[in-house]
């Protein structure tokens, strides 16, 4: 197993922090724009935006992985994170490098404060459930979406 770390994104990431974003929209079907990865690239580096991105770094420092995270409020549960991807390069995948990204994020949340992380996958995306099992219990909840006119 490669030695991997894990930091916050660095402005000098964003060429490969889009391949990596490229392949976890590519993954879901999501065509996106370059307006739409400037957008999520500026909202990880402005301080007013709850946005926040991981990136795991192989021995040598390269980006293998990414996790956009942020902080949300939840009535019933008070502050919490919420996952919004997670994404390891396919040729790095059994790298322990998802395992690497959810447990900083699990140690961001005990420094946070918060009292949970959650997040959603598709039904069908075995692979990362099998990882999911490992670091959390998966919910009851089933996700709706609602277009806005």
């Amino acid at each position: 197993m490669t030695e991997l770390t894990i930091t916050a994104a660095r402005p000098g990431d964003k060429a490969r922090w889009r391949e990596l974003f490229e392949g976890y929209a590519a993954f879901y079907g999501v065509p996106l724009a370059d307006a739409d990865y400037e957008r999520v690239w500026s909202w990880i580096h402005d301080p007013a935006r709850e946005t926040r991105c991981l990136i795991a770094r192989d021995g040598d420092g390269a980006p293998v992985g990414l996790a956009h995270y942020r902080a949300y409020d939840s009535p019933l549960r008070g502050t919490s994170g919420f996952l919004d991807d997670l994404f390891v390069d396919p040729a790095r995948r059994g790298s322990g490098a998802a395992d690497a990204l959810l447990a900083e994020l699990r140690r961001i949340a005990a420094e946070e404060g918060w009292t949970t992380v959650r997040w959603n996958t598709a039904e069908d995306n075995y692979r990362a459930r099998g990882v999911y099992d490992r670091h959390a219990t998966r919910t009851v909840f089933l996700t709706y979406s609602m277009a806005a006119p």
